[in-house]
């Protein structure tokens, strides 16, 4: 769907230097996705796998984030090895809803209530993010938790629209419950992609 350079504005990773791949193509259909144009994958362009590594690579960073949509639809061992090959480290951003394929550096895993995350693919987390929706997503994360591995990092973040509501429930969840963190969507707030 789309290609650009930024910062990591979210998770374990923000604040670094990231080339996004967002690939086109969703059939989770969370109600509060900012992309929701990336669901159709029929109306981006297909783009060849040394295209988008040359483009990766032609930025000082070599992370590379491959979101969506839900970029799991696809088998990503092609592109993953050739952007390995290239140099760079390769972070995935994910539902959880399909299982893993590829060669990843860091795997984020944030579950969708719409299709529910296969076990395996928590279960090789580096980390668990949890968008707070409501005041149940609280319990929702702690089910997802459970099923992670003991490294895995734990992550609560705001939906952006409910924020003002749920960041004081998540402040107080996480001084209660330290093995959480919190999470920010630091890009929205400064503005950058």
């Amino acid at each position: 769907m789309e290609q650009f350079y930024t910062i990591q504005g979210e998770g374990y990773n923000t604040g670094r230097a990231a080339y996004f791949v967002r690939l086109g193509g969703c059939d989770v259909g969370c109600v509060w996705c900012d992309v929701k144009e990336s669901w159709d994958a029929d109306k981006h362009p297909r783009v060849a796998i040394p295209n988008i590594v040359a483009a990766a690579t032609a930025h000082a960073g070599r992370n590379v984030v491959i979101t969506g949509g839900e970029p799991l639809m696809y088998n990503l061992g092609p592109l993953t090895q050739a952007l390995h090959a290239a140099g760079c480290q390769n972070w995935i951003e994910t539902s959880g809803a399909y299982p893993l394929s590829g060669e990843w550096d860091w795997i984020c895993v944030s579950p969708k209530k719409f299709k529910a995350p296969l076990p395996e693919t928590l279960r090789q987390a580096h980390e668990l993010k949890i968008i707070v929706f409501n005041k149940s997503d609280f319990a929702w994360a702690e089910e997802h938790a459970a099923q992670v591995g003991p490294g895995c990092r734990l992550y609560l973040q705001p939906e952006w629209s409910k924020s003002p509501q749920m960041m004081p429930l998540i402040v107080e969840y996480v001084k209660d419950n330290p093995r959480w963190q919190v999470s920010l969507q630091t890009h929205k707030f400064l503005d950058i992609p």
